[in-house]
């Protein structure tokens, strides 16, 4: 009678925990699908692309050949061009406008653009976005089928979302699944430095970049673009770009042809427990300004290294990779306050935006004034009759690290150590014996930071005292 009871009652829970995940899953996918399907299209994307026949010496490296005085014209034949054809999805915006990924409209020579119902149309493509690898299309039609756009700002993690896209062309699919994360960044061709993505457990495959991903009120909320695979193929990451971010950047290239972006001049890094203890905060969170660029608007606004940044334009910074995506969204010549940790205590900055520039290389350094044997290095003066010293800033070289130190991994041989940060207090150094000056004033245990100048970049790195 017992186990008559407990079967009864394990059936019992198994019934009602299929119940409740059955009750919890969408019922109008298919509904969704029916009005939506029509405003998404498959992109066909055809480019020529070069490619050079050996004449058979097969495998043997260039340089093997020259030295044995073989003529390049007789090692490889002229570059030959074919055409390649590469498949994607997209949708239409408004105004016979489509949206899609650049990476799948990129060089292209010639792109067609398919509906359901049939219609093919020759695209022109108005305008790209390398940096939030974003692409817009117009085609010349009638009555052309349009979706309806939501708020991807207000997305949960958890929520529901529904892909139509064409993987690896089986036009038109439907997947769906639910937001696993939001604010990601994915570093990829600097892509993830401007977009903070959607993950989702969606599954996407090579053919859905590009492709509408759906509320369950039928309104797009991202664009799917990218995959975390090892295969090439759906393994449970999904990454969309948000709509907010596409709407802006659609609306740029239809009003000026082009994508401006906000942008502060700063080099950045994550605060840690031992930075964050170093810097005098409670716990580590932020964005931690390693360096400021001369002239631009962090300069302007008076901001430090070693100042670390909470708050950008009423949105909370938690870590460094969230900056340049609230920083990005910002058009240049806009007025923003940040709060800011300096010394272990709280002030506000007043910024002018700048604009990004195209060329990030560009990056100069600004001349402000920031940048053991407790911690296991040697360090020296520096020799300003050596050329490659002249122009260095104020500090002592380190000679040597000592293996299994604490600043064994984190500080390198040939690193400039311009300061030494401590709860508030900031000691400059600007010879051996400043350096050694500073030390004395702490004790074992001590969490200090190192201000250093590294090939030209500064960088601040922890270090607990020995």
């Amino acid at each position: 009678m017992i186990n008559k009871i407990k079967n009864l009652t394990l059936i019992f829970i198994c019934n009602l925990f299929v119940t409740n995940l059955y009750s919890a899953l969408p019922e109008n996918i298919s509904e969704l699908v029916e009005d939506a399907a029509p405003a998404v299209v498959n992109i066909t994307s055809k480019k020529e692309i070069s490619q050079r026949q050996s004449y058979g010496y097969g495998g043997i490296p260039d340089e093997m050949l020259e030295r044995f005085g073989i003529p390049r014209q007789f090692r490889e034949m002229p570059q030959e061009k074919r055409e390649a054809v590469s498949y994607g999805s997209g949708f239409i915006l408004k105004d016979n406008y489509i949206m899609t990924n650049y990476h799948v409209v990129e060089d292209a020579t010639e792109v067609i653009v398919s509906l359901s119902d049939r219609r093919e149309f020759i695209a022109e493509i108005v305008g790209v976005d390398p940096l939030s690898d974003l692409a817009l299309l117009v085609v010349e039609g009638k009555d052309l089928p349009k979706v309806e756009t939501g708020n991807s700002d207000s997305l949960k993690v958890g929520d529901w979302v529904v892909a139509i896209g064409s993987p690896f062309s089986f036009d038109f699919s439907v997947t769906a699944g639910i937001v696993s994360a939001k604010g990601r960044s994915i570093q990829n061709n600097n892509i993830g430095n401007y977009v903070p993505f959607l993950q989702t457990d969606v599954a996407i495959n090579p053919g859905n970049s590009g492709g509408p991903l759906f509320d369950l009120d039928g309104k797009v909320v991202g664009i799917n673009s990218q995959i975390y695979s090892r295969s090439g193929g759906y393994q449970g990451l999904a990454f969309a770009i948000p709509i907010n971010v596409a709407i802006d950047v659609a609306n740029q290239i239809i009003e000026k042809g082009e994508v401006s972006r906000g942008y502060l001049g700063v080099r950045m890094s994550e605060v840690d427990s031992d930075l964050a203890d170093a810097l005098g905060m409670k716990k580590p969170y932020g964005a931690l300004i390693n360096d400021v660029e001369e002239g631009e608007s962090a300069d302007n606004a008076g901001l430090l290294p070693g100042d670390v940044i909470i708050e950008f334009d009423n949105k909370e910074i938690k870590f460094s990779s969230d900056l340049p995506h609230v920083v990005g969204q910002i058009q240049p010549d806009t007025n923003a306050t940040a709060k800011i940790i300096r010394d272990g205590d709280e002030i506000e900055l007043d910024f002018v935006l700048g604009e990004l520039p195209v060329n990030k290389e560009s990056f100069v350094p600004a001349k402000s004034q920031t940048s053991s044997d407790p911690i296991g290095i040697k360090v020296a003066e520096i020799d300003r009759e050596n050329p490659t010293m002249a122009n260095l800033p104020d500090g002592v070289i380190v000679s040597r690290v000592n293996p299994g130190s604490p600043a064994s991994g984190r500080v390198t041989r040939g690193d400039l150590i311009t300061m030494i940060q401590y709860k508030g207090k900031k000691y400059a150094i600007y010879d051996v014996e400043s350096y050694e000056e500073a030390l004395e004033s702490f004790s074992s245990g001590n969490k200090i930071a190192l201000h250093l100048n590294r090939n030209g970049s500064r960088i601040i790195r922890s270090i607990t005292l020995n």
